[in-house]
């Protein structure tokens, strides 16, 4: 697992910090687009934030108002981002 870290850019790794953050952001989002399951992102944010940050966030993901697992999302929500959104495939961001 820390050959994967080892391998990410800054702006991946910051990037995956930002979706880990955003409530809305499923971690299938997060395999789909980086390769990393849930417990790699919970591993990152572990490592990469401070402890009071990383428990703020854990709280908050396990919480009834966090949306980070499909399976609590509301079944009409079929898709990863805004459908206004640019497309995103794998780990190749469109350019701008």
């Amino acid at each position: 697992m820390a050959n994967q870290f080892a391998i990410l850019t800054d702006r991946d790794h910051n990037r995956i910090i930002e979706m880990a953050w955003e409530d809305r952001t499923p971690f299938e989002a997060i395999e789909f687009q980086f390769g990393f399951s849930e417990s790699d992102v919970i591993a990152l944010m572990r490592n990469s934030l401070k402890r009071s940050s990383f428990n703020l966030w854990r709280k908050r993901v396990n919480s009834g108002v966090s949306q980070k697992h499909l399976y609590k999302r509301n079944s009409g929500v079929n898709r990863f981002k805004c459908s206004l959104q640019r497309h995103i495939t794998g780990n190749k961001i469109s350019k701008r």
